[in-house]
């Protein structure tokens, strides 16, 4: 077996990325036939990693997220040069989460109280927000033909209620259940 606290942290980061990202691929590949335009976007039950990954992983699981999302783009042939856009999107996704709820929440991570499930619904929001604000951009000024409210829409509408219906859930689960804990800010980790 594996004794990963012998190994040097940047070990240890890679080795949580790959792992991740397999599992990214995992969830993500069986979906991308349901495109709702093709070539650029489709229904991604994969976005209720988002919360999960931010949180739990810190930045091993944003770099995973976003490589996942780029190598999805490869497989599914939807490489193009919004993919770029993608890629920072992907990102910032989970790396809000991240930032919040080890840096900007003045409460530790939890999801037990009515307050804390509407932080959640907060960031979920915003980070949502941020995506189609970093994506629709480039597709409409590099694909002129792509309809900007239908892509925009979608990529708000996947990365909203995915993450709210069951990366909310799982994360309770996670934390609840199996004990994982948020990943601590980087601050935080270097005093």
């Amino acid at each position: 077996m594996l004794q990963t606290d012998k190994l040097h942290p940047v070990i240890k980061n890679i080795l949580l990325t790959l792992i991740l990202l397999l599992v990214f691929l995992i969830v993500a590949i069986p979906f991308k036939v349901m495109s709702v335009i093709p070539g650029f976007t489709d229904i991604r039950p994969v976005s209720l990693l988002q919360p999960v990954y931010g949180v739990f992983f810190g930045i091993p699981g944003c770099v995973a997220f976003a490589i996942g999302n780029l190598i999805g783009d490869i497989i599914s042939d939807s490489l193009r040069w919004s993919s770029i856009a993608g890629f920072a999107a992907n990102f910032a996704a989970p790396f809000l989460f991240y930032i919040f709820w080890s840096g900007i929440s003045k409460t530790p991570f939890s999801l037990r109280t009515g307050k804390s499930l509407l932080k959640q619904t907060a960031v979920i929001a915003v980070s949502a927000i941020v995506q189609a604000a970093l994506i629709t951009p480039a597709v409409k000024m590099i694909y002129p033909d792509v309809s900007g409210w239908v892509f925009a829409i979608t990529v708000l509408l996947n990365s909203s209620v995915f993450p709210l219906m069951l990366g909310t859930p799982l994360m309770i689960l996670m934390h609840e259940e199996l004990g994982f804990k948020p990943m601590p800010h980087l601050k935080k980790i270097k005093t």
